[in-house]
């Protein structure tokens, strides 16, 4: 099993934006402060098991991931890490910006970028393999979690070289809102999403900054620890 406390490098909003405040309310919680949170009232009364709906991203925070979740290797402390985090930061490069879109993605709904930048795709892979002298070994029982035997030869080749399949070539940027859905209530809540979205009038969305989240114990939600926000420039 894992060990405890787990970190995982996210991209997440900053805390006073409207693209924020949508996640987390669809979501019912707030990681920057760890609390719940009310779900809209329309959403909550045009699908009354939003709760369950929900239920799986809640735990994690309104986020897209950079590095997955991992414990800490042998060695390593939360003060070495939120340093290395500062000076990931720290270094000049090319702020990746995309056009955000409400769409599916392997059945689960989540903002998405209309159009994937290069510069994005280098952010995450940059993410993935310069943090990645801070993760534990993967334990059997972790990786069999993933089930391997559904992933591609590629996939696997990554769970095993950065302990999480869906790195570098086979990144997706991706804002979960919601579990898993039934092909039959797919379309309809993905419209009542996409209206919503609509209304904050967010054309373009620079992915300027990183957040180290904590998950104390296997019962407790991802809280962000610090956010720090990415140095622009040429990189």
């Amino acid at each position: 099993m894992s060990n405890y406390p787990r970190y995982a490098i996210y991209y997440a909003p900053a805390q006073a934006s409207d693209l924020n405040r949508f996640g987390s309310q669809l979501l019912g919680y707030d990681a920057f402060g760890g609390e719940d949170l009310p779900f809209p009232v329309d959403v909550a009364s045009a699908a009354p098991d939003w709760q369950d709906l929900t239920a799986d991203p809640r735990n994690y925070g309104f986020h897209a991931t950079l590095k997955a979740p991992l414990s800490l290797a042998q060695g390593r402390t939360e003060a070495e890490l939120l340093a290395a985090c500062a000076a990931f930061a720290a270094t000049a490069r090319a702020i990746p910006v995309i056009r955000p879109v409400v769409g599916s993605i392997s059945g689960f709904i989540a903002v998405i970028p209309a159009e994937p930048p290069r510069d994005l795709i280098r952010l995450a892979a940059d993410c993935v393999s310069e943090f990645d002298m801070f993760r534990a070994p993967l334990t059997e029982a972790d990786r069999a979690r993933r089930n391997p035997s559904r992933l591609t030869s590629a996939q696997r080749a990554h769970l095993d070289r950065w302990g999480y399949p869906y790195v570098m070539e086979e990144f997706r940027f991706h804002m979960t809102l919601t579990g898993r859905l039934d092909a039959s209530r797919l379309e309809t809540v993905l419209a009542m999403l996409r209206n919503r979205f609509s209304t904050l009038g967010l054309e373009t969305l620079a992915i300027d900054r990183l957040a180290l989240f904590r998950q104390d114990s296997a019962d407790s939600r991802f809280r962000i620890a610090r956010q720090f926000v990415l140095m622009p420039g040429q990189g």
